[in-house]
């Protein structure tokens, strides 16, 4: 995952929050798409916007670090 993703502009809270999210949940066209996966990680906003989705949560945690966001592990 290259592409850079716009988190928002200025804030105070810059917290977001990394889950695990079963492939199974998420929408049909993309479950189709991770043939073989079972689970992905999400980044979230605090109002529970999707902001991402990756296959490791290292990456995870990188890509919310990258964009100058204080990831926390929801479990």
């Amino acid at each position: 995952m290259e592409t850079k993703f716009d988190f928002g502009g200025e804030r105070d809270d810059r917290i977001v929050y990394i889950r695990e999210v079963a492939v199974i949940d998420l929408p049909k066209e993309l479950q189709d798409e991770l043939v073989g996966i079972d689970h992905l990680y999400a980044v979230h906003n605090e109002d529970g916007e999707r902001l991402a989705l990756v296959k490791d949560r290292k990456v995870a945690f990188m890509v919310a670090r990258e964009n100058d966001l204080a990831p926390v592990w929801v479990h």
